[in-house]
Formats: C-alpha cells, structure tokens, sequence
C-alpha cells in the first residue's frame, strides 16, 4: 500500500509520519492571504471606502468626544501599534483632536494590564497622544445599564463609552470557540460590559438544560442559531457603535486585511476572510484525525491547545478518534485552568461552570465533554501523563501506539483519515 509522508509539528521539533495515501478523506490546509506591504496605506484605504457606512470623515464631526475600544494584552497578535497612530490622524483631520479622543482597554473579565502592556499593545506614540483607561467589570459605579436583550440579560456597559458621542471598535477577527468569530460586537461584550452582564452572556455556552453540557450551538464558525453571538450583538445594538477598523491576519501571523465601516455589516464581511483563509469545507468526518496544534506555542499547555482538539473534534464522527502532537512543555499552566480540571464528576464540573463562568472553566469542560465523545490520543512527554489523563485525554509516547490504540477502538478495516497539521488555526466546516 502506498503512503505519503505529513510533517506534524510537535513542541519545538517536527515529527514526520507516513500515512496509507488511500487511508485520507481530506488534508485540511489553510488559504492564502498575502500579507500587507503597506500597513499605513491599507488603513487609510479602509477608512475611505468602508462596508455600509460613510467614510469615517463623514461621521464623526468637530466637538465630538470619541470613544474607542482595543482589545486587552491577550490579544496583542492584532497589532494595535501598527494602525491606531492612522486612525488617530484620520480623526484629527475630520476635526477631532486628540484631547477629545479616549481609548479604552475592553478587559472584558480578564485582568488589568500594566502600563508597560499597554505601551506594548498601542504604541508608545498613542499612549503619549490620547487618554487611556481601561474597563473594570467589576466597578458598577462606573456602569450604565442600557436594558435588557430579549433573551432577559440585564446589560451594563461602560460610562465612558455611554457618554461618548462616537464609539469606535478596533481589533482583529479569527475564529472563536464559542462566539463563532472573534472582534466585532465582542468590542462591546464582553469588552466594556459589566461582569454580571458577562456571565449572563456566557452562560449560553452551555445547554439550555442543566445536566446536558454543552450547547452545540456554540462552536467555531457558527453564528446562525448561535445564542451566545445573537446576544451579544443585541448587547452591542442598544451601544450603536458608529463605525469599525478591524485587521485579519496571515496564517504567519502578519496583518492581512482591514475591514472598515458599520460595526455589523464590515465585520461579518471581514468574517468572510477568515472563512476563506482558515476555514475549510468539509463532507463528511472522518472516523480518525491525526493533528498538530502546530507546534511551540501553539501547544505549549493544554489550555493553548484546545483550539487545536477542538478543530479535530469537528472533523471526527462521533464514536471515532483523534491522534494529536501535544508536547505541552508547560502542561502545569495556567494555574486556574488546572484547578478546574480537578472536577470529576460531570455534572458537579457543569454546575460549577455555570455558577462561575470563566473561559479557562468552560474549556476545561468542554475538553472532557468531547473526550467522551471521541477518544483523544495526547502524543507527548510520560511526565505529562497525569494531567492529560485528569483532563480526559489518552496520553502516549509515540505515534504508532497510537496509531493501533486508535484503530482498535473504529474496529473496522476500512476506516479513513483526516490530516491537520495546522489544527489551531484551521477550522473543518461541515456542509
């Protein structure tokens, strides 16, 4: 039988293994996206003919106190340094001065960034030119309530960004765990949004029933019938946020596009990149997939990698398996995510994530969840073993036991294969 050879990365090394040719239903790669030679061009490019809206000179107006919203440190891949010094100009030439201008770190629930993160996120430049605070979810002082979706979640957003005139949201658009895409509305929700309003929000990542898990609606790629995205676009409407700069990046990790305009209609088209780029239509799943996250640090940790065992997931008929290179030289990080795993019991793991929603506690959950569903095979180092096994994975040493532990478990001979050497940043869609 003939075979073809997959170079999976794998830590800080790659491993090369030869697969039976006639075995592989599909080898899921990525699109092309050439990157930007002219970042500042492609700004100014953006703003002049955005997606369903005037031009941004033609919005904003002398005397208007402007609002804009950047990401946290978490998310420093956007870039922020490289387009907010553009953005500022094109504010100031249409009247508004940078006095006038206030840029809000949308820490959502995370932590509060140092100032040495946030001169690493924005730009020395920015920092000495505009006002800079950043959101506290927790401060109810400084909340408004706006109302409440129709989904009943009470929603408070930030005071600063209530009183601005304009409310201006910059960050970058991928693929998201839960929300189906990342950027946009998540400027609003759960970027300046009070922490109960959060909670609120998230909590319809789980079933609507309690003892069910997951809501299947709520996964990577899907924003039709997904209750967590509906509402918090609702959330993001009541704000009317008067225009949008978002980046999508290169598979290397370079900045690739910028989408600009109405704060709905320029991300979903900015969405349609990231589809086009990262996501891959598939037929049918396959009964094994053999992934890598995509090596260091990709798949530094489990927490980093579930990006990774959840694209798989999506390419894997239930009752299948998934092999996946998962070096984890810091397998003990984060702290919080490893107090979650300790959790046996599902439905205790269930209630606790829904009394106290956090994103390391709903990934944590959602690993077991989909461990029971497939087997998941953690190729990685012995002193590994014990967490992996905590978390619900099957941990090995090598390939090849993995190989025929995996085969066992389909037990059939005419099983087939799907190939993801890139699994954090390719997303299987199933049509």
């Amino acid at each position: 039988m003939p075979h073809q050879d997959y170079d999976f990365l794998y830590g800080r090394t790659t491993v090369t293994i030869p697969l039976p040719a006639e075995k592989i239903l599909y080898d899921i790669k990525g699109g092309n996206l050439p990157a930007i030679a002219d970042v500042p061009a492609a700004v100014r490019a953006a703003l002049a003919a955005p997606v369903g809206t005037p031009p941004l000179r033609d919005i904003v107006r002398p005397g208007d106190k402007v609002a804009i919203t950047v990401s946290d440190i978490t998310r420093a891949w956007v870039q922020f340094h490289s387009f907010l010094p553009v953005l500022l100009d094109e504010l100031n030439a249409s009247g508004v001065p940078d006095e006038d201008i206030t840029l809000i770190v949308a820490l959502g629930a995370h932590r509060r960034n140092t100032g040495d993160e946030i001169a690493l996120l924005c730009g020395e430049t920015v920092c000495h030119r505009v006002k800079i605070i950043q959101h506290d979810a927790h401060d109810k002082e400084n909340l408004v309530y706006v109302g409440a979706t129709s989904r009943g979640v009470a929603t408070y957003i930030n005071k600063t960004v209530m009183a601005a005139d304009k409310v201006i949201l910059t960050g970058g658009i991928a693929f998201h765990l839960m929300a189906g895409f990342g950027g946009g509305r998540k400027g609003i929700m759960p970027g300046v949004s009070g922490y109960e309003t959060i909670q609120g929000n998230h909590r319809y990542c789980l079933s609507a029933e309690i003892g069910q898990g997951l809501n299947p609606n709520c996964q990577s790629g899907r924003t039709a019938g997904n209750e967590m995205h509906e509402d918090m676009t609702e959330m993001a409407a009541m704000v009317a946020p008067a225009f949008l700069l978002h980046a999508v990046l290169t598979p290397e990790g370079r900045l690739g596009r910028f989408v600009a305009g109405h704060w709905y209609k320029a991300w979903e088209e900015g969405c349609r990149t990231v589809e086009q780029t990262y996501g891959v239509p598939i037929a049918e799943q396959a009964d094994l997939v053999i992934a890598s996250a995509g090596g260091y640090p990709k798949d530094i940790n489990l927490y980093q990698s579930i990006k990774a065992l959840d694209n798989a997931f999506m390419a894997t008929k239930p009752g299948g398996a998934v092999i996946c290179f998962l070096d984890c030289e810091d397998i003990n990080e984060p702290p919080e995510y490893m107090e979650w795993l300790r959790y046996k019991d599902p439905l205790e793991f269930e209630l606790a994530v829904r009394k106290r929603f956090t994103v390391p506690g709903y990934s944590a959950f959602r690993l077991k969840d989909m461990s029971k569903q497939v087997a998941i095979f953690g190729v990685t180092r012995p002193e590994n073993f014990a967490v992996m096994r905590e978390a619900g994975l099957r941990p090995v040493t090598g390939f090849a036991e993995a190989y025929d532990l995996a085969r066992r478990i389909i037990g059939r001979d005419d099983y087939n294969i799907t190939v993801m050497t890139q699994a954090a940043n390719t997303v299987p869609l199933l049509g």
